[in-house]
């Protein structure tokens, strides 16, 4: 016994301090860590690695309902593809977008493991389709849900517009009572010219034909012979209210400028844009309802980069004016639905690639 306790004593300097001369984990020094913890930790990072993973920009997805759909998938979100980190961007498999984020050339060049473009709106405005194409990356879109909810938007700025009642209201901010200059003709006598038939164009012509006396599309051969139309040269100088529901194109690009005015410019009619806001000469407009060319401008899709919309030592008296920070899908209803939407999308194309790699 005392020849046993005397080799346990010889051996204490020499065994590492966590273990006993039996062997027993009994204490860790600082830094030391069991070779089995370290092990499932290790293995814990590696799958996190090896999980595909989606990049959502802010407000175009809700994180939690991906998080309950996709478990197998880890999902983060970005403010901005401008400020994303660079090792997100590397690896990302699935990109979900919303308006007013630019995917070009060079952005593109940042996500090499992009596979799927995920857009829960109708714009593609901003983003490479052509060269997202070039690398095998699917576009996946879905404009009809919020389409109905736009139209109800555009309902709502022609009958304010109509009744000049942005322009009353800015005049009593402005300390001024300006009923006499409020006076306008009816809203059921008024002929209403719609630009663009997609989901969001046939929408508006939907909700607001009860109102109006009059509606024609601009013609173009794709627009279907149901549809009543009137070649988009002679609309300047027929309507009194032109909705512009046009995605942002070359062709397209700041058309409802000089030249439009100047051929409406015997209707003072009313302007509303629920496409793209590029689709107007903005400055031109603004110039002409403040000169009283136009009887009334209503802009929704206004981003952040777009402001400030009038330099604010130069604005003028009150004006017949809306404008709204891209409102016109921002409903419960169509969000929820399209929130739903990505995530069932996301899963689909994932589970496809998933079965792809085996």
């Amino acid at each position: 016994m005392e020849r046993a306790a005397r080799r346990q004593d010889s051996l204490r300097g020499l065994l590492p301090r966590a273990l006993t001369p039996s062997g027993h984990h009994r204490r860790r020094g600082p830094g030391l860590r069991p070779l089995h913890r370290a092990r499932r930790r290790d293995a814990a990072v590696s799958a996190v690695r090896e999980a595909p993973l989606l990049v959502s920009v802010r407000g175009a997805a809700d994180t939690a309902l991906l998080q309950q759909r996709l478990p197998g998938c880890a999902i983060r979100e970005i403010t901005a593809l401008a400020t994303a980190d660079p090792e997100l961007a590397a690896r990302a498999e699935v990109l979900v977008l919303r308006s007013g984020h630019r995917l070009d050339t060079e952005r593109l060049s940042q996500w090499p493991a992009l596979r799927h473009v995920i857009r829960a709106g109708s714009g593609l405005d901003g983003i490479d389709i052509d060269g997202l194409a070039a690398r095998g990356i699917s576009v996946h879109r879905n404009p009809e849900p919020a389409a109905g909810a736009v139209a109800e938007w555009a309902l709502a700025a022609l009958l304010a517009l109509a009744r000049r009642i942005p322009y009353g209201h800015a005049a009593l901010l402005q300390g001024r009572h300006a009923k006499q200059h409020c006076l306008a003709p009816p809203v059921s006598a008024m002929r209403l010219a719609i630009w663009g038939a997609g989901p969001v164009g046939r929408a508006c012509a939907h909700a607001l034909a009860p109102h109006v006396a009059e509606i024609a599309f601009a013609a173009r051969p794709s627009l279907p012979d149901t549809l009543p139309s009137r070649p988009g040269n002679e609309l300047p100088a027929w309507a009194d209210a032109h909705v512009v529901a046009l995605p942002l194109t070359d062709e397209n690009r700041g058309w409802f400028g000089t030249g439009f005015l100047a051929a409406a410019r015997q209707r003072h009619p009313l302007l509303i844009c629920v496409g793209r806001l590029g689709t107007l000469d903005l400055d031109a407009c603004l110039r002409a309802l403040a000169d009283g060319r136009l009887g009334g401008l209503a802009l929704d899709p206004v981003e952040e980069s777009d402001l400030p919309l009038w330099p604010a030592d130069a604005l003028p008296g009150p004006l017949n004016l809306i404008a709204t920070p891209h409102i016109g899908a921002q409903r419960s209803d169509v969000r929820a639905l399209l929130d739903r939407w990505v995530a069932t999308t996301a899963a689909g194309v994932l589970a496809g690639a998933d079965r792809t790699a085996r």
